[in-house]
């Protein structure tokens, strides 16, 4: 019961700060335009990142699609870090930078309490099975096709 109330805590708050940062970037919020160009980078990827966030937060919150679920975490991982390192090679100050870790650091708490029900399970091997889905006799080894 805890896991479970750390996981929807964990993913409600990503989901709010997803779609509030992006519908902040939708909106092209005049801060986050001169943070964008004060890092190098043209205005529209704001429209582009905006979309990804607002798109990820409905993917993390709705029931199934578990593979989308799996983009959606990797896609907060990568805007997120990217988004720090951007910052840190601008020679900001880790302060105003710290909400992409705030948001990387529950995208990873989300990712690791999630229920069975919400994850892919592992694709490469089934049940009982070995490389390239042959079955393993009781020795474990895998038998030639």
């Amino acid at each position: 019961m805890k896991r479970t109330i750390a996981y929807w805590s964990s993913t409600a708050l990503l989901a709010v700060g997803l779609l509030g940062s992006g519908t902040m970037k939708l909106t092209a919020d005049p801060k986050l335009l001169e943070g964008i160009t004060h890092l190098g980078y043209p205005p529209y990827l704001l429209t582009i990142l905006g979309l990804w966030m607002v798109a990820g937060a409905v993917v993390l919150l709705a029931p199934g699609l578990p593979r989308l679920k799996e983009w959606a975490y990797a896609g907060v991982m990568f805007q997120m870090t990217g988004a720090f390192a951007s910052h840190m090679f601008a020679g900001d100050a880790i302060g105003p930078s710290s909400p992409t870790l705030v948001l990387a650091a529950l995208a990873v708490a989300s990712y690791l309490l999630r229920p069975a029900s919400r994850t892919l399970g592992a694709p490469w091997l089934g049940e009982g099975e070995g490389e390239r889905g042959r079955r393993l006799p009781s020795g474990g080894a895998a038998q030639p096709a």
